[in-house]
């Protein structure tokens, strides 16, 4: 039933916008390891928001982005949903690699699709947020695909817990054990590999310094939730000491899925935080090549 859901979901988005869906971002290519492009009619140099879902890099879709397709292209943009292979089938290391993989596919390839692939704007829900402030920072994995950051507009984690996975662990581990409960089964720990250096390596805030290059960011987080907000607020922090733009928006009397869910409808305040954050940084116009 989901499965039917999902797909009459995406036949309405789709008839709203032109989709070029399930395009491979690698060769060869994994049945994961493909793309959705959502572009307006007549789409010419648009800038770009490249999307990464959540579900704990173990689950969710491309397809499970409700009404942001449409929303983004009614604002003038081009959207991007990806997928990417999951753990614990792949190392966390491989998974990042798959979303830098295609973020650099979008950026060789958009402009075919009426995107302009130095106005790329990168976001993502949970897992996908913590996905999204890593390639944001560790500029490592996108020069591996050739891109550099400026061609990254701006970038917008929604609602992510692990900026500083150190910190989420000790966190999670220390509830854990004053409680007198066992260990997560498939806590952070697990998920990034026992070896500290990895949790810290694939911490967003490890990698944030001065003059490399940074864009903007908005930090979008539910105001209710004690360490999605102290997450946010430490990642805002860091990069407010890099001298990176940074805004963090707590958004009040939602939750973590709905936060995401409603990210589009006009009157939601994340969402005009968001079109507020977005539309100041593409007032100059497309570029020329």
């Amino acid at each position: 039933m989901r499965t039917i859901l999902a797909l009459l979901l995406l036949a309405s988005i789709a008839q709203a916008q032109n989709l070029k869906a399930n395009i491979p971002y690698a060769d060869p290519a994994h049945e994961r390891q493909v793309l959705d492009i959502y572009a307006p009619d007549n789409a010419r140099n648009l800038p770009v928001v490249f999307w990464m879902h959540g579900g704990g890099w173990q689950m969710g879709d491309k397809t499970e982005v409700q009404i942001k397709p449409r929303v983004f292209a009614e604002h003038g943009f081009v959207f991007v949903s990806t997928n990417y292979r999951f753990w614990p089938k792949v190392e966390m290391g491989d998974l990042i690699r798959d979303v830098a993989k295609a973020l650099g596919w979008v950026h060789k390839n958009i402009a075919g699709y009426g995107g302009d692939p130095k106005r790329i704007f990168v976001m993502g829900h949970s897992a996908g947020a913590q996905l999204a402030a890593l390639l944001c920072t560790d500029d490592r994995y996108l020069k591996a695909e050739g891109v550099a950051f400026d061609v990254l507009k701006g970038c917008v984690p929604v609602d992510g817990d692990t900026y500083d996975i150190p910190a989420i662990i000790m966190t999670a581990e220390t509830r854990q054990t004053l409680h007198g409960l066992p260990m997560p089964e498939f806590g952070h720990r697990v998920k990034f590999g026992n070896d500290p250096r990895k949790h810290i390596d694939f911490s967003a805030v490890t990698h944030v310094t001065k003059g490399k290059g940074i864009p903007p960011f908005l930090i979008l987080h539910v105001a209710g939730h004690p360490d999605v907000t102290a997450q946010a607020r430490r990642f805002g922090a860091v990069l407010k000491a890099a001298s990176v733009p940074v805004t963090v928006f707590g958004a009040s009397e939602t939750t973590h899925n709905k936060l995401n869910a409603d990210l589009g409808l006009p009157d939601d305040p994340a969402t005009k935080e968001l079109f507020k954050f977005l539309n100041s940084l593409v007032t100059a116009g497309p570029t020329t090549r």
